[in-house]
């Protein structure tokens, strides 16, 4: 029983602090401020974030790329 309990323990901890972790979406007037923030490089962090914006369009062009590599050419 002690096992149980425990286990519950550990699901209803896990749940929550995945609740608690759970972003809010942006509003508008957020999403502006930080495109403006983006564009005067004045964001916190913002080396870092350039750098996961940049890999994220490598990855998204290296995916295109073998997409183009796999179909075929239309004839």
């Amino acid at each position: 029983m002690k096992l149980h309990n425990a286990a519950l323990f550990a699901a209803l901890s896990l749940g929550i602090g995945l609740t608690a972790c759970e972003k809010k979406p942006e509003t508008p007037v957020e999403k502006l401020e930080d495109k403006v923030k983006d564009g005067l490089d004045m964001r916190p962090n913002e080396k870092m974030k350039d750098a996961g914006e940049d890999a994220a369009k490598a990855i998204e062009n290296a995916g295109e790329a073998v997409k183009e590599a796999v179909t075929p050419d239309p004839k």
